[in-house]
């Protein structure tokens, strides 16, 4: 299964200070043992996460620093990641999105659809994806 991880899912496992950190941590680590299991970003999630990180309280790191973070963590992850091209435009949005605050969730989760993954997330409150970080 190949995950694709919002921004605050991905800024949680990169991030030992956010509060959904441990919990991140432990899915991350179940899920990596089965087959086929691969992490994806895409541009909206790492720019959203090099967009972030530097505001949290405490952070003492730059979008650069940040920017850079990401490439070492992929690279870790070796051909466990895979990056998402996204040639979707509004149109792919779901119906179930009705308010503005629902588009960047919505296109995350037409994106993941569009390239057979799932939207690996911690809000409940997206329609038709699994909250998978809720254990722990």
């Amino acid at each position: 299964m190949t995950w694709l991880l919002d921004v605050n899912a991905l800024i949680a496992l990169l991030r030992r200070e956010h509060e959904f950190h441990a919990r991140m941590r432990v899915w991350f680590l179940e899920e990596s043992r089965r087959n086929g299991f691969r992490i994806a970003t895409c541009a909206i999630t790492e720019l959203g996460a090099v967009r972030i990180l530097p505001q949290l309280p405490d952070a003492l790191c730059t979008p650069a620093e940040v920017a850079a973070l990401l490439v070492r963590w992929k690279r870790s992850l070796g051909p466990r990641h895979v990056f998402l091209s996204d040639a979707l435009g509004a149109e792919a949005l779901p119906k179930w999105v009705k308010t503005p605050r629902q588009t960047t969730d919505g296109h995350l989760a037409a994106l993941a659809k569009v390239h057979g993954a799932a939207l690996a997330t911690l809000d409940g409150k997206i329609p038709g994806v699994s909250v998978i970080a809720a254990r722990a």
